[in-house]
């Protein structure tokens, strides 16, 4: 009889072109992957996959099996989310994350998934938004929450909130008494996310004129770095004002009050589609939830100068 794992990793095979994706993707070994491929060939008395080259693919009736496989996980899952208990999603989701979405309700989130789907476990990778989303395409993340939307073919975005960038400094500079020119703020080194990022291309953007002296941009990875290099005045950090709520509430470092109009960053849950991919849109939503319920008290607090 046939049952439902070897036909999930028959799905997961095709999916990923390889023996060695899918038991990554479905936390189990390649011997395994093979036996399971086996028995579902043997049940159905045809050969399912083509073997002969480094990836993996269906062969015809491979990918007849593909539809009926497809719809039966797809099935399995909705029935699982609307009949069964939020305890009855289990299983590992392989989230990826912008630095940004950790410096703000991602510890909220975690919590409120622990609450939610206990049975459920998350393996989080942190990383600038080009090497997630190249992650995401390769399928070795089914979650991505990133700057977007996302317009690869088959992702589907969903927006989380929009974050606006600051021009933020240490006291110690001397320039939040007023406004601040942007010959001013080229004095300065500027202090943002790494190279290839949007808001590294902006700066750039915004600071490329021929009136400015060359500029001096320092690029971070780690915005635990910018930060910290911003309140040393070491510089002048453009991130978004919610990443360093406690550090304008203390003084620490200040929101310039310049002219210059940086559109705010937004983003997005963003995922492949997938026939198992319900568990993945109740986690895109709770995301959601839980990112605008933190701008609306971030919106709500007085502003910072």
């Amino acid at each position: 009889m046939l049952d439902f794992r070897s036909i999930e990793t028959f799905l997961w095979v095709v999916k990923l072109g390889s023996f060695r994706g899918a038991a990554a993707r479905l936390n189990t070994t390649q011997p395994a992957i093979s036996q399971r491929i086996a028995q579902l060939e043997r049940e159905m008395g045809v050969k399912l996959l083509n073997r002969d080259h480094r990836v993996v693919s269906p062969t015809p009736s491979g990918r007849q099996m593909m539809v009926y496989a497809e719809k039966l996980i797809g099935l399995r899952a909705a029935m699982v989310a609307e009949v069964g208990d939020r305890s009855a999603m289990r299983g590992v989701m392989r989230l990826g994350v912008a630095e940004t979405i950790v410096h703000t309700w991602l510890p909220r989130l975690v919590k409120s998934m622990n609450e939610v789907y206990p049975n459920l476990s998350l393996e989080i990778e942190v990383d600038i938004t080009p090497n997630l989303t190249a992650r995401l395409l390769a399928q070795e993340i089914e979650l991505a929450f990133v700057v977007g939307p996302l317009s690869a073919s088959g992702v589907h975005n969903r927006v989380l909130a929009d974050y606006p960038i600051g021009l933020l400094a240490s006291p110690s500079l001397g320039l939040g008494d007023g406004p601040v020119t942007r010959a001013e703020l080229a004095r300065f080194p500027i202090i943002t996310f790494p190279r290839k990022t949007r808001p590294y291309e902006v700066v750039r953007e915004v600071f490329d004129r021929p009136e400015l002296p060359p500029i001096r941009l320092h690029a971070s990875a780690s915005l635990a770095t910018v930060i910290h290099m911003a309140v040393e005045g070491l510089g002048i950090a453009v991130i978004p004002n919610a990443i360093v709520e406690n550090e304008l509430a203390d003084g620490r470092l200040q929101l310039l009050d310049t002219d210059l109009n940086i559109a705010p960053l937004t983003f997005t849950a963003s995922w492949l589609a997938s026939p198992d991919v319900v568990a993945v849109e109740r986690v895109a939503e709770l995301a959601r939830q839980i990112a605008q319920s933190s701008l609306a008290v971030d919106e709500s607090a007085p502003a910072r100068h």
